[in-house]
């Protein structure tokens, strides 16, 4: 029979350390972003359905986005939340660069060609979907600067620990 002796434990083997409050906001935030992102997809299919636009093109930036979409969940879960150095820069990377950039790019492009807003179309698809994009913005921005905290910092450059057996 094959016995564990106590001195042979450490405190890795009996309890995993948890991320510090930094990281489980930014991971709660993180996840905030992606859930908006699928809001956002979810309002702009709708929009489309509702103007006739093409099921095979609907169909297949649904597919991109289940892709994407999933790829970043299994990064934010998987890896970000334990501390994994490499996926704190490619959610910043990625979300932070590029998502940002696509957010804001049709708003800041309306504001410079037009910018009337007695012309916006106040309806309730139109404020839903105003608001999801705060949301999203809001929790990107966030999750990055709770991502570079200290804690946060320490968590991510921790050492794997040496077992001596």
């Amino acid at each position: 029979m094959n016995r564990t002796k106590h001195r042979d434990l450490t405190i890795h083997d009996v309890a995993r350390p948890q991320p510090p409050l930094a990281v489980r906001g930014a991971t709660t935030l993180w996840l905030a972003a992606v859930g908006a992102g699928v809001a956002e997809s979810v309002l702009g299919v709708i929009g489309a359905v509702a103007d006739g636009s093409p099921v095979v093109g609907l169909l297949v930036q649904i597919a991109f986005r289940v892709i994407v979409y999933g790829g970043l969940f299994v990064v934010i879960d998987r890896y970000f939340r334990h501390g994994i150095g490499w996926s704190r820069w490619l959610l910043t990377a990625l979300l932070g660069t590029v998502g940002i950039a696509t957010l804001v790019v049709g708003p800041i492009s309306w504001f410079l060609r037009d910018g009337d807003f007695g012309a916006l179309d106040w309806s309730g698809s139109f404020i839903a979907f105003g608001a999801i994009r705060l949301v999203h913005i809001t929790a990107v921005v966030s999750a990055i600067l709770l991502s570079f905290q200290p804690d946060a910092n320490r968590w991510f450059s921790r050492r794997p620990v040496r077992r001596t057996r």
